[in-house]
Parts: structure tokens; sequence; C-alpha cells
């Protein structure tokens, strides 16, 4: 490749250069990997941020990026590691020697440590404990022992606490003296004598105030605990709720063990919310960077319930053989029944599963909801019947041919509005994810109650 052709002003940056990756470097990168030039690699890579480095490793493809962690060893810490998508990290710890996996690891948190170990295999999962110091190994293990989406499992356990009867005077000089102090935090945790966690105290409010005031008098009114098996997206969803940047984490005893800070709240409910639109699209938890043979065990079985479900619907269809052949007309107009069904229950279905994962969606609410979809599919149906039965009209001249695509059209989308959001409901109550089941059932629905009201209502009517 020319230097022509990796000219900045004559390429279009693509939509990366949000995260701070552009074209040009993309190709300046692959080019250093073809060239084995290790000085160009480590002359645009270093200046970059961790997260973008991540972001540069998960676009390109697989033989480059192999090339680019074996050249490129030197530059790769745990914070890119720490970025690096679920599904790429076991490739990369992989390429690592026990030494460089121990060089990453050193200056990472002991909850991104965990965030790294927690998919890998049990082999993995050895050489980088074995890498970690005996303290550090000890903690990650303490948390991997807790289920996988607790606040123990996520939680950080560098804090900062101080007594209760303290003044501003003792934090300051505390936080000054020769003290191990955790590389970012925001409040300082009061405790008992018994380690319980009684509040906690912004670092601004501690530097704004005279040296003698007491600390208890500075408390932020945010202040909760959560359990250690508490679930962490419930966590998540109360930090964002009360504008909390701190939650501390505690155990059977109300003892404080760590705690879980604002920008991992933010990337769990940012991780949540992308698991759920890839689920309602049946590709479960895919990336740009998985494999042919990955991504096709993630998305077959979903193709499978869903050419059962089109199976049920030609079941249906086969019932009206008789009326379809008289009436050629019917097989123009009954897939957009069916379509316009499948579209209403979308919107329902996407509308509930939402309120669902954000805990809108609750007991006291659930009848109201229900209501307001059917009454939207009610006179959603009866502003589109009015547009389709004209069009039966106009197109196939038959007043009775348009009445009958008319009321299927309401039928259906009455029934997929309530489709929409009882199924992920019911679903909900069952324990079984909403977002990942929900698409299939409720397509099935709308597809089987349109093409049946539409092809029974003109067998009755029509012929």
């Amino acid at each position: 490749m020319t230097d022509a052709q990796t000219d900045p002003d004559q390429i279009e940056d693509t939509e990366d250069e949000a995260f701070g990756i552009t074209e040009r470097i993309v190709n300046e990168v692959l080019e250093a990997i073809e060239a084995r030039d290790t000085a160009r690699i480590d002359a645009v890579l270093d200046p970059l941020h961790p997260a973008d480095i991540a972001h540069l490793i998960e676009v390109i493809d697989i033989r480059p990026r192999a090339e680019l962690l074996t050249l490129w060893r030197g530059g790769l810490d745990g914070e890119v590691l720490s970025e690096l998508d679920e599904n790429l990290r076991e490739e990369v710890i992989a390429a690592l020697n026990p030494a460089e996996l121990a060089e990453a690891m050193a200056d990472l948190d002991s909850d991104d440590v965990v965030d790294l170990v927690e998919y890998l295999d049990e082999d993995q999962q050895a050489a980088v404990l074995t890498a970690l110091s005996p303290t550090d190994r000890v903690v990650v293990e303490q948390s991997l022992s807790y289920p996988e989406e607790s606040a123990g499992r996520h939680m950080q356990v560098e804090l900062v606490r101080a007594p209760e009867h303290w003044t501003v005077g003792d934090a300051i000089d505390y936080l000054r003296s020769d003290v191990t102090l955790p590389d970012q935090f925001y409040h300082m945790i009061l405790v008992d004598p018994r380690l319980k966690a009684t509040g906690y105290v912004t670092l601004g409010r501690i530097l704004s105030h005279p040296r003698g005031t007491r600390l208890l008098d500075l408390v932020e009114d945010t202040f909760r605990t959560f359990h250690v098996e508490q679930d962490v997206e419930e966590v998540a969803q109360a930090i964002n709720h009360y504008h909390m940047i701190t939650a501390p984490v505690v155990d059977d005893n109300d003892r404080i063990v760590g705690v879980i800070t604002i920008d991992d709240a933010i990337r769990f409910l940012e991780e949540e919310a992308e698991e759920d639109l890839l689920r309602l699209a049946g590709v479960g938890e895919g990336s740009i960077s998985d494999r042919v043979r990955d991504t096709t065990k993630q998305r077959a079985p979903w193709l499978a319930v869903n050419l059962f479900t089109a199976i049920l619907a030609s079941l249906v269809i086969s019932l009206f053989e008789d009326t379809l052949s008289a009436l050629v007309a019917l097989a123009v107009l009954m897939p957009i029944v069916a379509s316009m069904g499948g579209n209403a229950g979308t919107q329902s279905l996407t509308v509930a599963v939402r309120a669902l994962a954000t805990r809108d969606l609750t007991g006291s609410n659930v009848w109201r909801v229900i209501r307001r979809e059917v009454l939207v599919g009610l006179i959603n149906g009866l502003l589109f019947a009015v547009v389709m039965g004209v069009v039966g009209l106009v197109w196939f001249g038959s007043p009775m041919l348009g009445l009958v695509i008319a009321v299927a059209m309401v039928i259906n989308l009455v029934i997929a509005g309530l489709a929409g959001t009882v199924v992920p409901i019911v679903l909900d109550r069952l324990n079984i994810d909403p977002a990942l089941a929900s698409g299939a059932f409720v397509t099935t629905v709308t597809d089987i109650v349109g093409f049946f009201a539409f092809l029974g209502l003109a067998a009755l009517w029509l012929l």
C-alpha cells in the first residue's frame, strides 16, 4: 500500500473516529504488521487510549490480530485486556506467557482482574491466578466464589474506610500519610468499631470544610448498602436511580467488603441493554470479532425456532386451500395482515422487555400497560383497516374483500398488542429471559391469528 493510499486527506474516516480510531490508523497498523515493523507499531499505538487499542484489536482480522499480539507484546497491558470484548480475551490471554500476563495484571484493580478471568477456561484462569501476587490471588479467588452476576463478583475491594468519629482534619492527615490508596476513589466510607458501614463522605465535602468538622455531619443522604449476593444489575440500577457515585457492598454481618462505582454501573447497564438488543434479534451475545463457527452455533437454534413457527403458520394456511383456490386475491393480500401484526407485536414487545429490564413494569401497573397496548392496537387497527378497506375495494373492485381485510387487520393488531405485552411478562414470571424468547412466540401468535382471521372471514363472507 502506498503513502498516497494512507494519506489522511484522501481517506474517508469511518464511524470509528468517534472512538479515536480512524481508518488511517487501522491502515497504518496493518501496514506495520505486514512489514513486521515493531517501531512503527509502537509509534502508532502507544499514544492511544487503552479502549481505542482494544477497539482496534477487535476490528482487524484474525491473522493480523495474531501477528500484532506477537509483535507488540511489550505494550499490551491490563487496561487494554479489560477493555477487550469478552469473546477475544481468551485468544489474547492465551498468546501471553506467564511473565507478560503478570506484568499486564500488575496495576489492575481487583474487579478488573475478576472481570478478565471469570469467563476463561480453568487452565487460563490458573495461569492468571498464578501470575498474581499471593494477596491479590486471595482477593480474586474470594470474588470468584460469589455467584456469577452478584455484587460480590464484580465489586472492587480497594476502598478507603474511616472511623465514624473522625474529623475532616483526621481524614486529610490520613489521606496524606504513607498509606496505599486506590488509584481512583470518590468517597471515604465511615465504619463503626465492628466495620459496619454507617455512611460515606465525598472527597469534595472533606476538602471544602474546616478541619474540626465531624465526618458524620457531612455524610451523603444517598447512602445505602448492598449485599454481596445481590444481583449486580439491581445495584447498577440503584446507582442510576439514586444518582450515587459509590455503592458499598456488605457481607452477612453488614461489614463493608467492597464497592461498586458509577463507571462500572454504567458498563453493566450498557452491557445489559446491548444483550437485550441482540437477544431480541435472536443472535445471542455475538460480535463482529466472533468466528464463523461460533456465530453459526449462536444463530442456528433460533433460525430453527423460526422455521418451526413458520411451519405452524403454513399449516393454518393449508386449512384454507379451497378458499385460496377460489379467490386468488386472498394470496396477494394475505401477507399484509401478518406483516402488520408482526410489526405491531414487535413494537409492544420492545417496550415491554425494556420496561421489565428497568423494573418499570411491575405487578402494580401491569394491567394498565396491557390495556394501553391493546387500546393502541385497536386504534391503529381501525386506522389501517380503513386504508386497507379502500385498497381492497379499489384494487380488486370488491367491497366485501375490503371489509374482510379491514376486520382481519383490527383483530390482528389488537392481538399483537396483547401478545407483545403478555408474552414477555409471562416468560419473566417463569424466569425465562423475555428478551431471548419473546420474539419467536409473538411472531407465531400474530402470524397464526392474522392468517386464520383473514382466511376464516374470507371463507365465511366471500364464498
